[in-house]
């Protein structure tokens, strides 16, 4: 697991109000994993019938605010630094060509956003998907957010401790997410990092059920990135 002592105290600094909330635990919690585990499975699969109605709905909608394919799929670093194949509900428009050339300091392309794309974005439902992945082992339901396959093999070499947040499966939500919002580019994601280091040297049904609500008032909200 993490070894909490390969990363300066100081990293944390920024997240010292979730130490005092949560205390600071060891992540050789086999118990808390397992249960993590059966909980994502139970969830997802209820969440099933909740994805088909937004598949109908978005199968309907897209010809006229959202045109072209119905999913999204990228790869993805996931855990031990393995990749997978993500999925989403699009909601860009298509610019292959554009995006094979991204690196990982561009920016967010808004402007390819359609105005559809825009609200499910907002309201985190493109990431519905990936309850798929969940259930396919790929992902947790939190986690740290895996990054682009490219991109990630880049931050591999520049950011400190990118290899250990990999020690556990990626989120479809999760601490830095939503404390730090969207995240675009090499500094950015330094403090990413910082916060999926914390989460899994923290991990515990608390710091869990605080992420889960965090999720739950962003979505409600519709104040997603």
């Amino acid at each position: 697991m993490f070894d909490q002592t390969a990363v300066p105290v100081n990293e944390y600094a920024r997240y010292s109000r979730f130490e005092s909330r949560f205390g600071r635990k060891s992540t050789q919690q086999p118990m808390f994993f397992m249960v993590k585990r059966a909980f994502d499975i139970v969830l997802c699969i209820a969440m099933l019938p909740l994805l088909g109605l937004f598949m109908l709905a978005l199968l309907l909608i897209n010809p006229f605010m959202n045109k072209g394919k119905l999913f999204f799929v990228q790869t993805r670093m996931g855990r031990h630094c393995k990749p997978f194949r993500a999925i989403k509900f699009r909601t860009m428009r298509d610019a292959s060509a554009v995006a094979a050339k991204r690196t990982a300091n561009c920016p967010l392309e808004v402007d390819r956003i359609t105005k559809l794309g825009r609200y499910l974005r907002k309201c985190r439902i493109d990431e519905l998907p990936q309850i798929l992945n969940v259930l396919r082992g790929d992902m947790s339901l939190i986690g740290p957010r895996p990054d682009y396959y490219d991109h990630a093999l880049h931050f591999l070499e520049e950011v400190r401790g990118y290899r250990e947040r990999h020690l556990v499966r990626p989120g479809i939500s999760g601490l830095a997410q939503t404390e730090l919002g969207y995240i675009e580019g090499v500094e950015a994601t330094r403090r990413k990092v910082r916060a999926d280091l914390y989460y899994i040297t923290n991990a515990g049904f608390r710091l869990e059920a605080w992420i889960i609500w965090r999720t739950l008032s962003v979505v409600f909200r519709c104040a997603g990135a």
